[in-house]
């Protein structure tokens, strides 16, 4: 199972097999149950995920109880609370498996004692950060400068097999409009 972030790290930088053994000594897998909870508000997130298989999100809940999705992370990717789990606060968001999903769990005990072995690791985490934040940015875009259709039809060419696999609603709330809204541009009636 380590064998899926071996290959993601190896696209970016190269370890050594010393170190790739030193990795896979502190690391463990997972398996998180479908809506489990893996963070919530008011919480402290210490942790970084990544998903080998599966689907999980990030969301808040708004002054009206509706959740929000924020973020989506699949295979290969990244989820975590960046400033929470940095500064040490208590988080503003929830983390949620969308689907049963497996991930590797990196505390940040962990991870900064791997740093100190192994630190041309600190390159890997800083592009995946950085990827991160693009991803964020771009959306931000999106939102303010497409129309709700547009950002349907825009995220649906992008990511078809994703817009299948994630409860409407979710996407819904991702896309910034509600399920009603999108039933009706799934049936061409926008």
């Amino acid at each position: 199972m380590h064998k899926a972030l071996l290959q993601h790290i190896e696209k970016f930088i190269t370890l050594e097999p010393s170190e790739a053994d030193i990795l896979e000594s502190c690391l463990n897998v997972t398996t998180i149950k479908r809506k489990e909870l893996v963070l919530q508000e008011g919480q402290v997130c210490d942790t970084l995920h990544f998903i080998i298989k599966g689907c999980m999100r990030q969301y808040i809940i708004n002054s009206k109880g509706t959740e929000q999705t924020l973020q989506f992370g699949i295979e290969n990717w990244w989820i975590t609370d960046y400033l929470s789990y940095h500064n040490t606060i208590p988080s503003h968001f929830y983390i949620q498996a969308v689907e049963k999903s497996e991930v590797i769990a990196l505390d940040k005990a962990t991870l900064e004692a791997i740093l100190i072995q192994i630190p041309k690791l600190e390159r890997y985490f800083r592009i995946v950060a950085q990827k991160s934040f693009g991803a964020a940015q771009m959306r931000i875009k999106f939102l303010f400068t497409m129309s709700a259709e547009e950002r349907y039809h825009h995220f649906n060419n992008l990511n078809p097999e994703f817009v299948q696999r994630v409860p409407q609603y979710m996407l819904a709330s991702y896309l910034d409009f509600s399920a009603e809204f999108m039933s009706k541009i799934r049936a061409g009636k926008v």
